[in-house]
């Protein structure tokens, strides 16, 4: 799916998510009861992944987790394919796998929802946005994009970071960050009556910002695209044993308006649509003219 067409799809799914956003989470039932794998890259025990658990449960889905057993975050869509893979049902539809968020989703794919497929994948909510260049390197996001290799609808979300570094806001955050996607996923739910959950190949990357010392809602969401800002930006110490120190400063930049980062910075929810490649499209002024008077 090109990304014009993504986002005018997107668009359309999400207009009447506005009206409901202020409110709770409404309970479905019957044909909008959705399977939903959920995974994450902070663990299966993270506060995040248990938050969105308990909010989409409560809305009546049928959800079970599998998860890296530690922290994998930053190791984005990696898949070792490894001959060997541990794995265990720590808790009744809950399961633990030694391996990344990727690698998670394909034993859920491929194993634990090998009889039916779910309907829907979501990977968080994430501690720490995962926006801009950082998205293209998150273990959130690179879950994500696993199932919708397989063809599966997938949300990725996360939550945004305090700048003074303090884990409290984040952790306020993440309930409510966990109400919003349920609601979200209500509505897909409801739409899907009159078709698919989300059109194929279309996924969802979900940041919902920290408003205040977080335990304010956000103040809308906004359809976005993904900012070019690299955010992170470290530095090197050596100490002369060839090791090196890293520091790493954050800086937002002055992100463009209808950008993921801009709405974040802007106390809303930033909704990007994702696909499940790095297709930019051969078409235009850009890979042309890069290309011109080549000849192999």
């Amino acid at each position: 799916m090109d990304l014009m067409r993504a986002r005018t799809v997107a668009a359309a799914l999400l207009a009447a998510l506005a009206v409901a956003l202020p409110g709770a989470a409404p309970a479905v039932a019957g044909p909008v009861k959705l399977r939903i794998l959920l995974t994450n890259d902070d663990g299966y025990t993270a506060p995040g992944i248990r938050a969105v658990a308990a909010a989409l449960t409560a809305a009546g889905h049928d959800v079970t987790i599998v998860a890296p057993a530690v922290n994998n975050s930053g190791v984005g869509t990696k898949q070792g394919y490894e001959p060997t893979l541990r794995a265990r049902e720590a808790e009744p539809k809950i399961w633990a796998v030694e391996g990344t968020p990727g690698e998670s989703v394909l034993f859920g794919l491929h194993h634990v929802f090998a009889a039916a497929q779910p309907d829907l994948v979501v990977s968080g909510t994430n501690f720490g946005p995962n926006v801009a260049a950082v998205a293209n390197h998150s273990g959130t996001v690179g879950g994500a994009i696993t199932a919708l290799d397989y063809g599966l609808p997938a949300l990725a979300v996360s939550t945004d970071l305090d700048l003074s570094g303090k884990p409290e806001p984040t952790l306020r955050a993440i309930p409510l960050t966990a109400q919003f996607t349920a609601r979200l996923v209500g509505h897909l739910a409801a739409r899907s009556r009159h078709g698919e959950l989300l059109p194929a190949g279309l996924g969802l990357n979900v940041n919902y910002p920290i408003v205040g010392d977080g335990s304010r809602p956000a103040t809308g969401f906004r359809l976005t695209e993904q900012s070019h800002e690299p955010v992170f930006h470290p530095s090197y110490t050596p100490d002369g044993a060839g090791r090196w120190t890293m520091t790493t400063a954050i800086d937002v930049g002055n992100p463009e308006p209808g950008t993921d980062l801009h709405a974040l910075l802007a106390d809303r929810v930033s909704i990007t649509p994702i696909n499940a490649d790095w297709n930019a499209g051969h078409r235009g002024r850009g890979p042309g003219a890069a290309l011109a008077g080549f000849r192999g």
